[in-house]
C-alpha cells in the first residue's frame, strides 16, 4: 500500500501549527488538522478552519499567508479567493481550507477525513479557534 506507515513530515506539522495559530489570531473557529499522508500522495496534512463572513475568510487567509511566508513557505496554488466563501491554499506539504461557516457545514470535509489521525494543535489555536458544541470534530471548548 502506498504511504503505509508514513506520517506527516515535521515540516508539514510545523506549517500546520503556524497556520493554525495565524487562523486563531484572526478568530477562526473549528480549527482542525488531519494527517492525510497515508491516504493521499499529493499532501501530508489538511488544515480546516471556519469564518463567520466573507471578509473574515479573507483576513484569515491573509494572516496565514503572512505567517507562513515568514516561515519561508509560499502557496503553489490558491483557489476561491474571489468569492471569499472557501479559499484553498496549497503549500504542497499542507493544504489549508478556510471556509465560510455555511460552506463548512454543507461540505463537511471532516466526514471525508474522519478516519485520518488528527494533528494536535498548540493550545492558543485550540482556545482561540474554539469550536461550537456538537460541530463535527470539535472540542466545544473555549469562548463563543
Amino acid at each position: 500500500m502506498v504511504g503505509e506507515g508514513q506520517a506527516a513530515t515535521e515540516r508539514a506539522v510545523e506549517l500546520v501549527e503556524i497556520a493554525a495559530g495565524a487562523a486563531a489570531d484572526k478568530l477562526a473557529t473549528d480549527i482542525i488538522a488531519y494527517d492525510v499522508s497515508e491516504q493521499l500522495v499529493i499532501t501530508d496534512a489538511f488544515l480546516l478552519c471556519s469564518a463567520s463572513n466573507d471578509r473574515q475568510v479573507r483576513a484569515i487567509v491573509d494572516e496565514i499567508e503572512d505567517k507562513l511566508r515568514k516561515a519561508d513557505a509560499r502557496p503553489v496554488r490558491r483557489e476561491g479567493e474571489r468569492e471569499g466563501r472557501w479559499v484553498l491554499l496549497d503549500y504542497l506539504d499542507v493544504v489549508i481550507h478556510v471556509q465560510h461557516a455555511e460552506e463548512r457545514v454543507f461540505y463537511a470535509l471532516e466526514r471525508l477525513w474522519k478516519d485520518c489521525p488528527r494533528i494536535p494543535l498548540p493550545e492558543p489555536a485550540i482556545a482561540g479557534g474554539a469550536a461550537r458544541p456538537g460541530f463535527p470534530g470539535s472540542s466545544g471548548r473555549g469562548p463563543r
